[in-house]
């Protein structure tokens, strides 16, 4: 009987508790409502207001790419010998027509000598059958004389003329081996200039630096084989790949900035110097290349860079911030304040360029 008495006093305060609860949640609603169901205080919701403002505005758009040599020169030698010695190495400064590597050289000097032996011996055969002809010749011309007296027979004659011809075959024979001679001793003399590697090249340019060294000293190397790899670093090229969109916009000669994580806070200037004519079949894009001066060196090939072209430019725009464009129904449009009442009204525009 006891415990059935407590059981019901402690229901009558759980119904009181609960009971109070719905009257503090109704009293709340009751202050926020009025008898109509309306807010009694309206929410105000914060805007931001800009002048719209004129003046000229620019199409800009960013590519990232990398930057190239603007030439590339592969060294190599064309015969086959011991590298004994390299003037160059990595990193260094290289002008037109200098001496970059020496080959071993005996085998070719050991020829020079033989093929200039061997013009001797031929000079010495052009000397021998030059004064064989002029005797000839003197025999001959006796021989007229006799046959013209009568003292000298046909036959005898015939002899001496026949001996005439042969000792002149045998001078141009002679001149023809000088010749040979010659041109052979040309030849090892070229040769043995093989064996003193230069830098050469077509462009005006007087410097460029030595990008890779591929041997050392004391290894033996093939004709054609590559010593060094030497690169023109002022200009460099930057590459950077378009799409479809802005292709039609970018045209040769039509300046770029540049920037590159090795030099953040300093920007560099180029210009478009080739478009390619073709999108590639995987890519969709097609290569843009830029001229890009770089008097100190500072930009290296290889590096990564942020390309920024300027595609488009009105002078006098009607500009605006880009967050006051709106949509409705898939128009853009803003949101106009007339100062003199203070109503906002939203207004239809054609968008252009966006910076």
């Amino acid at each position: 009987m006891k415990s059935f008495r407590i059981s019901g006093i402690l229901m009558i305060v759980v119904l009181v508790f609960a009971a109070g609860i719905v009257w503090n949640v109704y009293s709340r609603l009751r202050d926020s409502e009025d008898p109509a169901g309306q807010n009694r205080e309206a929410k105000t919701v914060p805007v931001e207001v800009a002048q719209i403002e004129h003046g000229p505005i620019e199409l800009r758009r960013t590519f990232s790419g990398t930057l190239e040599p603007y030439t590339q020169l592969v060294i190599s030698p064309k015969i086959t010998s011991r590298v004994e010695r390299l003037h160059v190495d990595l990193g260094d400064i290289v002008e037109q027509g200098q001496i970059v590597a020496e080959l071993d050289n005996d085998e070719y000097v050991q020829a020079v000598a033989q093929a200039e032996a061997d013009l001797l011996v031929a000079r010495a055969n052009l000397v021998e059958a030059e004064n064989a002809l002029e005797i000839a010749s003197r025999e001959l011309s006796r021989f007229e004389t006799l046959r013209s007296r009568g003292v000298a027979s046909e036959s005898q004659f015939d002899v001496a003329r026949a001996d005439h011809l042969s000792k002149e075959s045998r001078r141009e024979v002679a001149r023809a081996q000088v010749a040979r001679a010659e041109a052979l001793l040309e030849t090892a003399r070229i040769r043995l200039g093989y064996t003193r590697i230069a830098a050469q090249w077509a462009d005006k340019d007087s410097y460029r630096v030595v990008a890779e060294r591929y041997v050392h000293e004391g290894e033996t190397v093939g004709a054609n084989s590559p010593l060094f790899s030497i690169v023109a670093l002022d200009p460099v090229t930057g590459v950077i790949f378009a799409t479809e969109k802005d292709y039609g916009k970018l045209e040769t000669g039509q300046a770029a900035t540049l920037e590159t994580d090795a030099y953040p806070e300093k920007l560099f200037t180029g210009r478009i110097d080739r478009i390619a004519p073709v999108f590639g079949q995987a890519t969709r894009q097609a290569k843009i290349e830029l001229r890009i001066d770089n008097p100190g060196y500072k930009l290296k090939p290889g590096m990564f860079i942020r390309v920024t072209v300027v595609l488009d430019r009105i002078d006098d725009a009607v500009i605006i911030p880009r967050q006051a464009l709106t949509s409705r129904d898939d128009r853009s449009g803003i949101f106009v304040v007339n100062e003199d009442t203070q109503r906002v009204s939203w207004r239809e525009v054609l968008t252009g360029i966006e910076e």
